[in-house]
């Protein structure tokens, strides 16, 4: 009797340690997922514990190749630029130079906000990603299922994002054959409209071909604002600017924000106006810092950020119909090499601002450069790569990209 007693106790005490082992493990599950704010939706959070700390000899050593660099290529006579080269989220050198209102003689300085143009399209990505990680929508989901009167039935979320929908350009199909007014302001719906409206035909049939096209992304913006409530600017201060204390960044509200924003220039000095094209966004309109895109990009390793199938697909390739090494994942280029790591990038041009946005994922360096004043120095920043980890970039080569 004693040991049929003794034996029930065992199992009692083995069954509660294996109930409290599982709730343990489920609570770990659990911080490893997407965040999300008392109305249900997904935003970012900084790292909880900072990435390993640089020596002071790898900082300088670094330093020393980067500002070499930075000296034969930027002049402060010629050049706006904001430049800023990190590890491990911790910044290894950064300068600002020029104006950014000739006007009013005021200069550029690490809280100036510049136009990123089309690295916009990397946080766009970024928060449809989040909101198909909270199973808001889905990657394969027809666009025309949260887009009214879409008008092209194949197209899904994931070929706006890699850039196979088909889709023309809205900046060509609204400028030809008068099918817009060039004295109204377009708008991301407006673009709908016009598709309908005037029959605008698919480029190419959905996902056969790579098709780089800024008409994508003006769509995920609509699709953001449907599935969140709010307006694209208002999402994605709440989803991802706000939550990461990137207080020098914002969506250009066009009507609201046209007298204050940064203006840019053509090589030559002269200031370029607006258009009717600027007030879509979602492809372009975000201004921002370096300082405050490192902060952006070094929260995309915390391990509550995306799960890890969706990281994997945002950066695997997805157009190999024609060869080279250049393709596109999930709002990310990316060159694939025969050896070496793969190079993840994103280029931008809109008016004069070029930016240039680059994320060494194995090496967890971030490079950004910004310049307000037309220049392709910009896309030079590549061959920085070549300083932390495997690519066959040189750093001393004259030629541009």
């Amino acid at each position: 009797m004693k040991s049929t007693q003794l034996y029930k106790s065992i199992l009692l005490l083995f069954t509660i340690t294996l109930l409290c082992s599982c709730s343990k493990q489920e609570k770990t599950e659990d911080e490893g997922v997407l965040k999300v704010n008392e109305d249900g939706l997904p935003i970012m959070q900084p790292l909880q514990e900072p990435l390993a700390k640089l020596t002071d000899k790898f900082i300088a050593d670094k330093k020393f190749g980067v500002s070499m660099f930075f000296e034969k290529t930027w002049s402060e006579k010629n050049d706006n630029v904001s430049f800023l080269v990190a590890k491990n989220g911790q910044i290894i050198y950064e300068n600002y130079m020029g104006y950014a209102n000739k006007r009013t003689d005021e200069r550029i300085t690490d809280e100036t906000p510049l136009h990123i143009a089309s690295v916009s399209k990397v946080l766009t990505a970024t928060a449809t990603l989040m909101l198909v990680d909270a199973k808001k929508i889905k990657l394969n989901q027809k666009v025309n299922t949260l887009i009214d009167n879409f008008p092209y039935p194949e197209v899904t979320v994931q070929t706006l994002l890699n850039h196979r929908s088909g889709m023309k350009n809205y900046a060509y199909f609204t400028y030809e054959n008068n099918n817009w007014d060039k004295k109204k302001l377009l708008t991301n719906e407006d673009i709908v409209k016009v598709m309908v409206e005037k029959n605008i035909p698919l480029e190419t049939k959905t996902d056969t071909h790579f098709s780089y096209c800024n008409t994508n992304y003006a769509m995920l913006a609509l699709i953001i604002e449907k599935v969140t409530g709010l307006t694209y600017p208002e999402a994605m201060r709440e989803m991802i600017f706000a939550p990461l204390g990137m207080k020098n960044t914002f969506v250009c509200e066009f009507e609201k924000d046209r007298e204050n924003i940064v203006p840019s220039y053509k090589g030559n000095n002269i200031e370029i106006g607006t258009d009717y094209l600027d007030a879509v966004y979602g492809d372009k309109n975000i201004y921002s810092t370096p300082r405050d895109l490192l902060l952006f990009d070094t929260a995309r390793y915390a391990p509550f950020f995306l799960n890890a199938d969706l990281i994997k697909k945002m950066y695997q390739g997805y157009s190999y119909e024609s060869k080279g090494i250049r393709n596109y994942g999930l709002g990310i280029r990316m060159s694939e090499f025969e050896k070496g790591e793969p190079f993840y990038y994103h280029n931008g041009w809109w008016h004069g601002n070029t930016s240039s946005f680059i994320n060494l994922r194995k090496e967890k360096v971030t490079i950004i450069v910004l310049s307000n004043k037309y220049t392709k120095k910009t896309y030079q920043a590549k061959k920085l790569a070549a300083l932390f980890g495997d690519y066959p970039f040189k750093l001393n080569d004259d030629g541009e990209d």
